[in-house]
């Protein structure tokens, strides 16, 4: 399974926010989306997972078969809000997306218990701390199988300790031959993961170039 882009654009509120960009991204892969605010992070996301349209360029999936036979169909997206509702409890949420995506390896409270958040699985989702809801966030990632994870800010509200669960979580997703793709300004721990860095210009449309990000330093 690959995912490719080809000097992609994408367009905001009518106005071009980035052109140009292009990946090539196979089973077990990551890419980190860095770059400033306003660059096209989050856009580039919403195209992929099928929320924004491709402005220009083209974007396809290789190898999904009848199982995933688009784009969309084989994105977790995890964005900056948690896609929760708070009335309900953290694990009639997990319930809902395992419902609505289908079923995966991982059941509700084995997911809770992974991403630490075990024997809360009662409690409303509102009920939480910022941390506790991204955690519950993240663990819809678990109950439901998708090949490719779309992750905007995913450790942003997250402690330490969270983070190394968290990194954990995405080098056994490659390493179970899925792909990732995360928009972040933070380190995520994803070892060997390529970098594709979107720059501003004084222009309104920026393009992005792609590189391995380096090890030990910088941004991973």
């Amino acid at each position: 399974m690959r995912l490719i882009a080809e000097n992609l654009g994408g367009e905001r509120g009518g106005e071009s926010v980035f052109s140009g960009v292009g990946f090539d991204l196979g089973e077990g892969q990551a890419l980190v989306v860095t770059g400033p605010n306003g660059s096209g992070k989050s856009t580039l996301l919403r195209i992929i997972a099928g929320l924004l349209p491709v402005a220009e360029g083209r974007l396809l999936l290789e190898g999904g078969g009848e199982a995933f036979p688009s784009v969309a169909s084989a994105c977790h997206y995890l964005g900056h809000q948690n896609a929760m509702k708070p009335a309900l409890s953290v694990a009639e949420n997990l319930r809902f997306w395992r419902d609505f995506n289908g079923s995966g390896d991982v059941g509700v409270e084995e997911a809770l218990e992974t991403v630490g958040l075990g024997g809360i699985g009662h409690l409303p989702f509102g009920y939480l701390s910022t941390g506790q809801r991204r955690r519950a966030a993240i663990a819809k990632l678990l109950v439901s199988h998708r090949p490719l994870w779309l992750l905007d800010e995913p450790t942003a509200g997250l402690d330490k300790a969270s983070e190394a669960r968290f990194a954990g979580l995405m080098g056994k997703h490659c390493g179970d031959g899925g792909m990732i793709v995360a928009a972040t300004h933070l380190p995520l721990g994803i070892e060997g993961a390529q970098e594709l860095k979107m720059g501003s210009s004084p222009s309104p449309s920026w393009g992005g170039s792609i590189r391995e990000a380096e090890r030990g330093g910088g941004l991973l």
